[in-house]
């Protein structure tokens, strides 16, 4: 929220103004490149930037992180805009806004922040794959094929008709050149640096095309008020088909997520106040639930422009407020300029903010240190890539659930024979389903003709499975001429699921 007290300080006010400026400067390119990738009109991308700024803005939550349309969930808006069309996904919006509202409400909002990380980046991953990979089409002014797999498959014949078209040729080298500033203008002294990167590739890239008269497809404009469409009934009854539910859960689940990794992000960069992670999955449903009633692109808080914020020397969350405020006064005065904008030029931009999504650096020492992980990730990715975005997180939550049950079910089974025979068999640990295979098999590896004693103690939880697996063992395992196995503890005392088992417990291994 607004901390007057610090405005009331003319060099705050000052440095907040300076770093709305920075911040509308890197959303401005961001927000159309967005739109235009999602399949919407242009305008729409700053619709949503404008909610981000003059809606989100004045919410509590996180006052430095600035929200918009960001370039991960471009591939998922695709799809939906292409399966129920712009005026439904609108509705999608809503209704995703309206759960982020109704669960930051009910508190779930610091929830959000146990999801597995390697799923997060593995999904990240995904998406930039599938952005690059389709943007590159859009970078030759060309239709890219549906899917992940028929991307790749046509990759051949995108390479050969940019060589044998002279048109693909020229739009696919404003693209690659927008890549190539975009990628040169970190190592470039401060003083050039004070333009962020995707605003001078953008303006380098369209002065080159205007000057030159290339014959390259630029962005149509249409207008702001013309963009808009708010959703209607019939949009809404679309909803009720179970891809709609899938789509809505998706959106809810990712812009959230999203989100609260940026706000946790942020809170790293500066030494002002924390992210209240309920208000701020609550300022975020306020946000998309706007943006849905105006037949926006959906909204989350975006690490760039945060990031942006922060190096500005933004304080207080005047400097967001702010930025949306220059993007209506842009989009409502000077709305021809976005229809000189090359599509390959934002092709570009994109096509670099995706392979910033792919996380290769920090792939190496992941595998090092926590392979399991890597391997969440790198499934998850190519899930999202091979299928679509929903199944690919979905595969990758279940697998960090499977991956952690099954790193929490130690077991370790020890034999002792005494003298005279009897054996005691000691289970120690977690007995679980995961485990249960094992267990068995050195359980029924015993000799069936000695006392056996089968010591539970040092158990400290048995699911139903193991219970019913273990005593059926112990009934049916010895001879008939041999003692039965004994169980210590007695039988009805150990084995409570999801309990410890009574009595001293021993180490687990």
């Amino acid at each position: 929220m607004l901390s007057l007290p610090l405005l009331k300080d003319q060099r705050v006010l000052r440095r907040e103004i300076l770093a709305s400026l920075v911040v509308f400067l890197v959303a401005l390119p961001l927000c159309v490149g967005v739109a235009v990738a999602s399949g919407v009109p242009a305008e729409l991308g700053l619709v949503t930037g404008i909610v981000g700024g003059l809606v989100v803005g004045f919410l509590p939550g996180s006052s430095l992180q600035v929200s918009g349309p960001a370039a991960g969930l471009t591939v998922l808006v695709y799809e939906a805009v292409k399966e129920f069309g712009v005026g439904t996904l609108g509705a999608i919006v809503l209704v995703s806004g309206l759960l982020q509202l109704t669960l930051g409400a009910f508190g779930f909002g610091r929830w959000f922040r146990a999801i597995s990380v390697a799923v997060v980046q593995g999904m990240l991953a995904g998406i930039g794959l599938v952005l690059v990979l389709g943007q590159v089409y859009a970078m030759a002014d060309t239709a890219q094929p549906s899917g992940g797999l028929g991307k790749i498959a046509g990759l051949p014949g995108l390479a050969g008709g940019i060589i044998t078209d002279g048109t693909a040729l020229t739009a696919f080298l404003i693209g690659a050149g927008t890549i190539a500033v975009l990628v040169l203008w970190p190592r470039l002294p401060a003083g050039a640096r004070m333009i962020p990167g995707p605003l001078a590739a953008v303006a380098l890239a369209t002065g080159a095309a205007v000057l030159l008269d290339l014959p390259v497809a630029k962005v149509e404009v249409r207008g702001l008020l013309e963009s808009i469409r708010p959703p209607g009934l019939g949009e809404f009854g679309q909803l009720a088909s179970v891809a709609a539910i899938g789509t809505v859960l998706a959106f809810t689940l990712i812009a959230s997520a999203e989100s609260l990794f940026s706000a946790a992000a942020v809170d790293r960069m500066h030494d002002g106040p924390r992210t209240d992670y309920n208000k701020e999955l609550m300022a975020q449903g306020v946000g998309n639930t706007v943006c849905g009633a105006l037949g926006a692109l959906p909204m989350t808080a975006v690490i760039v422009r945060s990031a942006a914020n922060v190096q500005a020397g933004a304080r207080t969350s005047l400097s967001r407020i702010l930025h949306g405020l220059w993007l209506l006064l842009f989009a409502a005065l000077l709305p021809a300029a976005i229809g000189v904008i090359p599509l390959a030029a934002l092709a570009g931009v994109l096509v670099h903010a995706g392979c910033k999504l792919v996380p290769v650096r920090d792939l190496r020492p992941l595998w090092r240190e926590h392979r399991g992980e890597a391997v969440i990730l790198a499934i998850t990715a190519l899930a999202v890539l091979v299928t679509n975005l929903f199944e690919g997180v979905v595969l990758g939550l279940l697998l960090a659930v499977v991956k952690t049950a099954w790193e929490i079910s130690h077991l370790h089974v020890d034999v002792h024979e005494l003298t005279g025979g009897r054996m005691v068999v000691s289970v120690t640990g977690n007995a679980t389903f995961l485990r249960l295979p094992r267990i068995m098999e050195q359980l029924e590896a015993l000799p069936k003709d000695r006392p056996i004693e089968l010591d539970l103690s040092g158990l400290r939880h048995v699911d139903h499975a193991c219970r019913i697996a273990l005593e059926n063992w112990a009934l049916r395992h010895n001879d008939a001429e041999t003692e039965p196995v004994r169980m210590r503890p007695p039988e009805a005392a150990p084995l409570r699921e999801g309990g410890p088992a009574s009595g001293p417990k021993a180490g687990a291994s």
